[in-house]
């Protein structure tokens, strides 16, 4: 292991999109235990410091690679396709007319404080997520077509932040 590995290389599992989570989990739990700064307390601080870097370092790669969007954008980048996500905003014309859709059924619920039509809002929206998720593999781990794969990887963004918009104002009504 090398503190520059890319996320895949370092915890030891596939360059893939399909994850077997128990076995990242695992992966994960097996790195830490091994550079947990406690086994090191013994060698003084410079090896403390040492181990914090490496569990650091593994956490973080952990944390990108239990967020599908996240490693999606990992395998991107590992082959040389940027997301894009701050630069790169445009959509299909039928993606966008169902996003304004949804803004303003989310409007309309909102003001008429329907639960009822927010819940039904955001099972639409889990589903086009469940939806993007099963797309979003085949195209990287059947296809490999990364330029694709970064197209769905900004969609996604913009479905889970509508879900989280969706998430807030169902707690809001429920509060």
């Amino acid at each position: 292991m090398k503190l520059d590995d890319n996320d895949f290389d370092l915890l030891g599992v596939p360059r893939a999109f399909a994850q077997d989570r128990a076995s990242l989990d695992a992966r994960w739990k097996a790195l830490q235990t091994e550079v947990h700064p406690d086994r090191f307390a013994a060698q003084g601080a410079a090896a403390q410091r040492v181990a914090m870097q490496w569990a650091v370092r593994v956490n973080e790669a952990y944390q990108r690679l239990k967020d599908p969007i996240q490693r999606a954008t990992q395998l991107c980048l590992l082959h040389g396709v940027s997301v894009g996500a701050d630069t790169n905003t445009a959509m299909p014309v039928a993606f966008l007319m169902q996003q304004m859709a949804w803004r303003e059924a989310l409007d309309e619920a909102v003001q008429a404080r329907d639960s009822a039509e927010l819940d039904r809002l955001a099972e639409a929206v889990a589903q086009q997520e469940r939806q993007l998720q099963t797309t979003l593999g085949e195209v990287i781990d059947t296809r490999q077509d990364w330029s694709a794969a970064a197209a769905q990887v900004r969609a996604w963004m913009f479905v889970r932040k509508f879900a989280a918009d969706v998430d807030r104002q169902l707690d809001f009504l429920e509060s």
